[in-house]
């Protein structure tokens, strides 16, 4: 395996965000970066580091790079401490289900303490039935003693993957905020982040608290056959300020975004839904490739990031980067990403025959283990494997606190941000203004 070149000189000098109005235009993406006005000034590290004699403590409103201030990520990690094992395997897993009865993942998050659950087209009949459902999610989360609320997500990319389609206003495939930001970079990003902003505000008007969104894969065009227009551009500098623009939209929705699909899905000429994908590109390829979005995802407080079903040769050859320690040290380690790890899904044929994969993909360094083939069985899986040790509690409790301190986050920004009354009409003026942009 090639070593991986540390790459914290650049991203550190970028940690310290600055607070930013909630303005729709993005500045530059190389310009110092500007976060949602809930964020407060000089934005220190996210670690929380131990006082010693002749430090001063840190402040305990002082926001952490990814989101949630310290003393949020010091209360999350002291509640998890508590928790049974069965809680704790819940506190890692976003679940599937079948069907569309509300109550039926309701159930799930409160009997399995499931972190939360995926919503998909197959679960999806109309909008007051997923009011309904995400009501009874909320209420789930409630009876199992939680003060926050549950991970309840989907994939509403924009294009032909948008899972609330017939229910949420419809957005042109991302790989238009790449188009609109080539026509006119200003412009660009200013409509690129209005389409995540009220794409995130009707998401939470809706009950959803994440978005598996924006991706960031810098795409190889027709040898590239998953990722395709879901991608903002060829380009990774134009894909970078696409990425960074939307992250900002989502913060200021006061809903959690995940950049996928880490370290970049793009050059793959395989689907991962149905096989391991081999990606023989050398590091240094990657690093001037695929990696450029992420930075910039990181630079404008990314919340979370997923990591790709992938053989990446040059960094951990035969195993999928979800399931690499080697990949997660190139996301924290080197490129200085402190928020939740979340897996693709592990229902993906590049995975699912693995023998115990959610294991794996924790032992490795995964916060969130999403939609595994048969959720109750992965919850005791992991309960099992706290007993054995094949993973220990220290780290799984580091993995659910990440994520309830996100959680937090989520509840405390969006309780800042009313949804307003004509976020319909907003959504789809903005869904127009993109595509208008763009072509």
């Amino acid at each position: 395996m090639l070593p991986l070149r540390p790459r914290l000189a650049v991203i550190a000098a970028a940690a310290l965000l600055v607070s930013g109005c909630a303005s729709l235009d993005a500045g530059p993406d190389d310009a110092a970066p500007a976060t949602s006005s809930s964020r407060s000034e000089d934005r220190e590290p996210t670690s929380t580091p131990t006082p010693t004699a002749t430090e001063t403590p840190v402040d305990p409103d002082t926001p952490t790079s990814w989101g949630p201030t310290v003393g949020e990520v010091e209360e999350a990690r002291e509640l998890v401490s508590t928790w049974t094992p069965e809680q704790l395997a819940g506190g890692v897993i976003v679940g599937r289900f079948h069907g569309t009865d509300p109550q039926e993942p309701a159930r799930m998050v409160r009997e399995l303490h499931l972190a939360g659950v995926s919503v998909t087209g197959d679960n999806v009949v109309d909008e007051q039935q997923v009011r309904t459902m995400t009501a009874a999610l909320a209420a789930a989360a409630g009876a199992d003693g939680r003060d926050f609320p549950p991970v309840v997500g989907v994939d509403q990319e924009g294009g032909y993957v948008s899972h609330l389609r017939g229910v949420a206003t419809e957005f042109p495939h991302f790989q238009s905020a790449g188009l609109a930001i080539e026509a006119d970079a200003r412009q660009g990003r200013r409509v690129t982040r209005a389409a995540a902003l009220t794409t995130g505000l009707e998401l939470r008007d809706l009950g959803f608290t994440w978005v598996f969104a924006p991706v960031a894969d810098v795409t190889v065009g027709a040898a590239d056959p998953t990722i395709g227009p879901r991608s903002p551009s060829q380009d990774p500098r134009t894909a970078a300020q696409a990425i960074g623009a939307a992250i900002k939209g989502y913060d200021d929705a006061g809903i959690v975004s995940t950049v996928k699909h880490f370290p970049g899905h793009g050059t793959a000429t395989s689907d991962s839904h149905d096989t391991l994908p081999v990606v023989d590109s050398p590091l240094a390829e990657i690093e001037a490739h695929d990696l450029p979005p992420f930075e910039s995802a990181i630079r404008q407080a990314a919340p979370a990031v997923m990591l790709s079903h992938l053989d990446l040769t040059a960094v951990a050859p035969g195993v999928p980067a979800s399931m690499a320690p080697e990949v997660y040290s190139l996301l924290r380690d080197d490129m200085g990403f402190e928020g939740v790890a979340i897996t693709d899904s592990m229902g993906m044929g590049a995975v699912a025959g693995r023998p115990k994969p959610a294991l794996q993909a924790l032992v490795a360094g995964a916060d969130l283990l999403l939609m595994p083939v048969d959720t109750a069985v992965t919850h005791q899986v992991v309960v099992d494997g706290i007993a054995s040790g094949e993973v220990s509690r220290e780290r799984v409790e580091e993995a659910a606190a990440r994520v309830v301190a996100l959680q937090r986050w989520q509840a405390r920004v969006a309780a800042q941000r009313p949804v307003p009354a004509d976020v319909v009409e907003r959504a789809r003026a903005a869904s127009a203004d993109l595509l208008s942009a763009a072509y």
